[in-house]
């Protein structure tokens, strides 16, 4: 399954989500909302998509921005579930089949898998895209590299801008 969109397809919706990023007087929560939006909408089977950042002090991940039912995990230690075990590794996880994992956080009983991309600004992982499916093998090579250039985009955006996300 996966992203079935055409490379054209793709370049578009990264056209999209530049232009996004560069709306003047619009705060960085509600670019990246409207961002989860877009990639929700645009694609069938993200059933959830969301933007957690690190707080490397605490280790923890705080969830910034997302689009789909809302959850209890509005933060996550590092270490647990799949977005904490990102956030350690700093590497891509895609999760085929939920009830495989042992160390899962279920956010809703729907889900079936999951793919979680590191944001990573001068080789440190200040975040990361979080998206559930409620589709089995949901996710592949394509939604990958998708995300890694969403992920490019806005840590890009970060770092140029010189952004702090307030994790509280």
């Amino acid at each position: 399954m996966g992203n079935n969109f055409p490379l054209e397809s793709n370049q578009k919706l990264l056209s999209l989500i530049s232009a996004l990023l560069e709306v003047e007087n619009s705060s960085m929560e509600t670019k990246l909302t409207k961002i989860c939006v877009l990639l929700k909408k645009e694609n069938k089977t993200y059933d959830w998509v969301g933007f957690y950042f690190s707080n490397h002090d605490t280790k923890t991940l705080h969830l910034k921005a997302f689009a789909g039912s809302p959850t209890d995990h509005n933060t996550i230690p590092f270490g647990k579930g799949i977005c904490g075990q990102v956030a350690v590794s700093n590497k891509n996880f895609v999760v085929d089949d939920v009830s495989s994992q042992e160390n899962y956080i279920a956010c809703d009983i729907n889900v079936k898998s999951e793919i979680v991309v590191p944001i990573l600004v001068n080789q440190t992982n200040i975040g990361q895209i979080d998206i559930d499916s409620n589709t089995i093998n949901a996710f592949n090579q394509k939604d990958v590299l998708l995300l890694e250039q969403v992920n490019n985009l806005v840590g890009n955006y970060i770092l140029s801008n010189n952004i702090s996300i307030n994790i509280t």
